[in-house]
Protein backbone atom coordinates (compact mmCIF):
# COMPACT_ATOMS: atom_id res chain seq x y z
CA UNK A 1 0.00 0.00 0.00
CA UNK A 2 1.24 3.35 -1.31
CA UNK A 3 1.23 6.52 1.15
CA UNK A 4 0.40 9.93 -0.19
CA UNK A 5 -0.08 13.43 0.63
CA UNK A 6 -3.62 14.70 0.22
CA UNK A 7 -2.25 17.88 -1.23
CA UNK A 8 -1.91 17.79 -5.03
CA UNK A 9 -4.13 13.86 -5.10
CA UNK A 10 -7.80 15.28 -3.31
CA UNK A 11 -10.09 17.06 -4.70
CA UNK A 12 -13.32 19.07 -2.89
CA UNK A 13 -15.79 20.02 -5.44
CA UNK A 14 -19.30 21.96 -4.80
CA UNK A 15 -21.91 20.03 -6.87
CA UNK A 16 -25.52 22.55 -6.61
CA UNK A 17 -27.89 18.76 -7.06
CA UNK A 18 -27.08 14.99 -7.42
CA UNK A 19 -30.31 13.20 -9.35
CA UNK A 20 -29.60 9.65 -6.96
CA UNK A 21 -31.51 9.15 -3.35
CA UNK A 22 -28.17 7.31 -2.55
CA UNK A 23 -26.20 10.33 -3.33
CA UNK A 24 -23.87 8.33 -5.68
CA UNK A 25 -22.90 11.42 -8.54
CA UNK A 26 -23.13 10.45 -12.01
CA UNK A 27 -19.69 11.45 -14.15
CA UNK A 28 -21.13 14.08 -15.59
CA UNK A 29 -22.68 15.65 -12.15
CA UNK A 30 -19.11 15.26 -11.46
CA UNK A 31 -17.78 16.87 -14.39
CA UNK A 32 -19.90 19.64 -14.11
CA UNK A 33 -19.59 20.07 -10.56
CA UNK A 34 -17.17 23.41 -9.12
CA UNK A 35 -13.99 22.55 -8.63
CA UNK A 36 -12.62 24.58 -5.47
CA UNK A 37 -9.67 22.83 -4.56
CA UNK A 38 -7.27 25.28 -5.36
CA UNK A 39 -8.82 28.14 -3.60
CA UNK A 40 -9.09 26.28 -0.21
CA UNK A 41 -6.29 26.83 2.71
CA UNK A 42 -8.15 24.82 5.25
CA UNK A 43 -10.76 22.16 5.77
CA UNK A 44 -12.38 21.20 8.96
CA UNK A 45 -14.94 18.27 9.69
CA UNK A 46 -16.52 16.27 6.91
CA UNK A 47 -16.37 13.11 9.06
CA UNK A 48 -18.88 10.72 10.70
CA UNK A 49 -18.95 10.82 14.75
CA UNK A 50 -20.37 8.58 17.19
CA UNK A 51 -22.52 9.22 20.41
CA UNK A 52 -21.53 6.16 22.14
CA UNK A 53 -23.72 5.23 24.96
CA UNK A 54 -22.59 4.40 28.45
CA UNK A 55 -23.54 0.61 29.19
CA UNK A 56 -22.77 0.51 32.99
CA UNK A 57 -23.85 -2.99 35.24
CA UNK A 58 -23.35 -3.98 38.96
CA UNK A 59 -21.32 -6.73 38.37
CA UNK A 60 -17.89 -4.46 37.04
CA UNK A 61 -16.07 -1.08 38.12
CA UNK A 62 -15.66 -1.14 34.41
CA UNK A 63 -18.18 1.20 32.05
CA UNK A 64 -18.80 -0.44 28.98
CA UNK A 65 -20.05 1.23 25.72
CA UNK A 66 -22.02 0.39 22.88
CA UNK A 67 -22.62 2.33 19.63
CA UNK A 68 -25.19 5.51 19.99
CA UNK A 69 -26.30 7.61 17.10
CA UNK A 70 -23.99 9.44 14.42
CA UNK A 71 -23.94 12.74 13.84
CA UNK A 72 -22.04 15.09 11.50
CA UNK A 73 -19.19 16.51 12.85
CA UNK A 74 -18.62 20.57 12.59
CA UNK A 75 -17.44 20.96 9.17
CA UNK A 76 -16.24 24.14 6.56
CA UNK A 77 -13.93 24.99 4.33
CA UNK A 78 -11.84 28.02 4.44
CA UNK A 79 -11.30 29.83 1.70
CA UNK A 80 -8.48 32.55 0.24
CA UNK A 81 -10.21 35.73 -0.72
CA UNK A 82 -10.05 37.30 -4.05
CA UNK A 83 -9.50 41.04 -4.10
CA UNK A 84 -11.28 41.28 -7.55
CA UNK A 85 -14.25 38.86 -7.69
CA UNK A 86 -16.62 37.68 -4.74
CA UNK A 87 -17.11 33.82 -6.39
CA UNK A 88 -17.04 32.28 -2.78
CA UNK A 89 -19.20 34.85 -1.25
CA UNK A 90 -22.20 34.58 -4.14
CA UNK A 91 -21.41 30.64 -5.30
CA UNK A 92 -21.56 29.54 -1.25
CA UNK A 93 -24.04 32.08 0.84
CA UNK A 94 -26.01 31.19 3.26
CA UNK A 95 -28.52 29.15 2.72
CA UNK A 96 -27.47 27.71 -0.86
CA UNK A 97 -27.84 23.66 -0.72
CA UNK A 98 -26.06 21.21 -2.46
CA UNK A 99 -22.79 18.68 -1.92
CA UNK A 100 -19.85 18.94 -1.32
CA UNK A 101 -17.59 16.38 -3.22
CA UNK A 102 -14.49 15.18 -1.38
CA UNK A 103 -12.27 12.92 -3.97
CA UNK A 104 -10.03 11.46 -1.32
CA UNK A 105 -7.55 9.85 -3.73
CA UNK A 106 -8.17 11.82 -6.92
CA UNK A 107 -11.02 12.23 -9.25
CA UNK A 108 -10.46 9.70 -11.83
CA UNK A 109 -13.13 7.47 -13.00
CA UNK A 110 -12.89 3.91 -11.32
CA UNK A 111 -11.01 5.53 -8.08
CA UNK A 112 -12.31 5.23 -4.78
CA UNK A 113 -12.54 7.06 -2.02
CA UNK A 114 -15.15 9.56 -3.12
CA UNK A 115 -17.43 11.47 -0.16
CA UNK A 116 -20.49 13.21 -0.98
CA UNK A 117 -22.05 15.08 2.00
CA UNK A 118 -25.49 16.72 1.42
CA UNK A 119 -24.88 20.57 2.80
CA UNK A 120 -26.76 23.46 3.72
CA UNK A 121 -24.23 26.56 4.31
CA UNK A 122 -25.10 27.72 8.03
CA UNK A 123 -22.45 30.90 7.58
CA UNK A 124 -20.03 33.19 5.00
CA UNK A 125 -17.71 35.09 6.51
CA UNK A 126 -14.68 36.43 6.45
CA UNK A 127 -12.03 36.15 8.86
CA UNK A 128 -10.19 39.59 9.42
CA UNK A 129 -6.87 39.59 11.26
CA UNK A 130 -3.71 41.60 11.54
CA UNK A 131 -1.29 39.09 11.22
CA UNK A 132 0.63 38.76 8.15
CA UNK A 133 -1.34 35.99 6.10
CA UNK A 134 -3.20 35.69 2.93
CA UNK A 135 -6.79 37.34 3.38
CA UNK A 136 -9.50 34.41 4.34
CA UNK A 137 -13.25 33.44 4.24
CA UNK A 138 -14.70 30.46 5.65
CA UNK A 139 -17.69 28.90 4.99
CA UNK A 140 -19.14 26.65 7.33
CA UNK A 141 -21.53 23.95 6.73
CA UNK A 142 -24.34 22.05 8.16
CA UNK A 143 -24.50 18.06 6.97
CA UNK A 144 -28.00 17.82 6.34
CA UNK A 145 -28.11 13.77 5.81
CA UNK A 146 -25.90 10.62 6.54
CA UNK A 147 -23.42 10.89 3.37
CA UNK A 148 -22.26 8.80 1.02
CA UNK A 149 -18.44 7.27 2.00
CA UNK A 150 -16.16 5.75 0.13
CA UNK A 151 -17.69 5.49 -3.08
CA UNK A 152 -16.07 4.96 -6.35
CA UNK A 153 -15.27 7.86 -9.23
CA UNK A 154 -18.10 6.23 -11.73
CA UNK A 155 -16.87 5.41 -15.72
CA UNK A 156 -19.10 6.84 -17.60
Amino acid sequence: MARFNRKGVTKILFAETIASTTYMPTLVEITGATDYTKLIAAVDGFSIENQEIETPDMDSTFVSKIPGDDSAADSSLTFYEDDTTDTIETDLAKGTEGFILIARKGKASSTKGLDVYPVRVASNSSTVTADNEAAKLMVKFSITDRPLLNATIPTA
